[in-house]
């Protein structure tokens, strides 16, 4: 075996190796969701809703318990009748933490659950419960795992598959994580603790990810919500896929830089070894690869079981697969998602320190830090 071929062999054995210990992980039998009917508030930072973000807004949530539900923006949306409109206009970096100070100093505590939730989440009453439960019962933070739907076109095909049935979705990183577990901002349940942490977070882009690592870092716990976060999908580009993901790819260079090289290693090794097969005419490399494919394929069957929920509107929303969409989804998706991924990182990696979020443009430093840059005027919507 030549030196090419021995080099994707030893690759294709780390990433099998890590493949199979999260398909065993992911295995586990899943923990029940608690039930709760504890008080809740609810707050929906925005700042220029879309019409799809609006008609999640006006969905009906049918949790038990008592719910205030919030809308954080500076100007008024359109807004169903009960929910409440709380005016923010928060001069601070990361706006969405802005909006979530103000609105903590502005509305009374009265011991309920604060829950964040981005607009274009489609809220549930199994997802309000889901979040809130972990934190009632005594844990510092709760997330749930982001779950695109309605995917139509090649584009939404290749972002739902990269979060739901690749290495990078959150159910897998979360019980892949070492230390520090994996958090996604668009669902979170926070405790007291969680919230003052948030406080110093106002210049961090990736709040998540630093608030993650500072209630670890204090032995707090953070727990995955079984219940997935719907986002309803509109037709997509792939420029805008691709810029979406390079910024992450981005913000995980500025606040893990150790886990950094681990995308093209771990995440997104399928597409390279596929070539290196080919390049060097190994017979052992040829039959790693399809051994690596056969595993991925596993995998990404486990997560599809795991993400697919039921359509909006009919039942709470906790996952179930069908087998039309796996075998209809689960090879494809994977492998587009995980190619999408494999180009962001490699953007990632030309791309100056600097990222447009929200419409406004920030320079990144270490450790996710960001500072506005003035003289760049134009962006596109975070």
């Amino acid at each position: 075996m030549n030196v090419l071929g021995a080099t994707g062999l030893g690759w294709v054995v780390l990433a099998g190796g890590f493949s199979t210990v999260a398909l065993a992980r992911l295995s586990r039998r899943r923990r029940a969701v608690v039930p709760t009917r504890v008080p809740v508030l609810l707050l929906r930072p925005m700042d220029a809703p879309t019409e799809r973000e609006l008609e999640n807004l006006s969905r009906p949530i049918d949790y038990a318990g008592p719910l205030e539900h919030v809308v954080l923006s500076p100007h008024r949306p359109r807004l169903p009748e009960g929910m409440r409109w709380l005016q923010s206009d928060p001069a601070v970096p990361n706006r969405k933490v802005g909006h979530l100070l103000h609105a903590l100093e502005t509305l009374p505590g009265d011991g309920r659950v604060v829950l964040v939730v981005d607009a274009d989440v489609a809220v549930t009453g199994a997802l309000v419960e889901g979040l809130a439960a972990p934190v009632a019962t005594g844990a510092a933070l709760s997330t749930a795992v982001p779950t695109p739907v309605g995917e139509r076109e090649l584009v939404d095909r290749a972002v739902a598959g990269l979060l739901r049935r690749t290495h990078h979705s959150f159910r897998a990183l979360h019980v892949m994580s070492a230390g520090a577990k994996a958090v996604c901002g668009k669902s979170l349940g926070l405790s007291t603790r969680a919230v003052d942490e948030l406080r110093a977070l106002a210049d961090h882009i990736g709040e998540d990810l630093e608030l993650s690592k500072r209630l670890h870092a204090r032995g707090l716990d953070v727990t995955l919500c079984e219940v997935p976060a719907l986002v309803p999908m509109g037709p997509g580009t792939w420029g805008a896929a691709l810029t979406r993901f390079t910024r992450w790819m981005q913000v995980l260079g500025s606040h893990r830089p150790g886990l950094y090289p681990t995308v093209p290693l771990l995440f997104t090794p399928t597409w390279p070894l596929l070539v290196l097969s080919l390049l060097s005419g190994s017979m052992w490399l040829k039959a790693g690869v399809m051994g690596l494919l056969t595993v991925r394929t596993l995998l990404s069957w486990r997560l599809t079981v795991l993400s697919t929920p039921l359509p909006l509107g009919e039942g709470r929303g906790e996952g179930r697969g069908t087998w039309k969409d796996t075998v209809h989804h689960v090879a494809l998706d994977w492998l587009l998602g995980e190619a999408l991924l494999l180009a962001a990182f490699t953007s990632s990696l030309v791309r100056p320190p600097r990222v447009t979020w929200r419409g406004r443009t920030y320079a990144l430093h270490s450790g996710g830090h960001m500072s506005p840059v003035w003289m760049e005027l134009r962006g596109g919507r975070g």
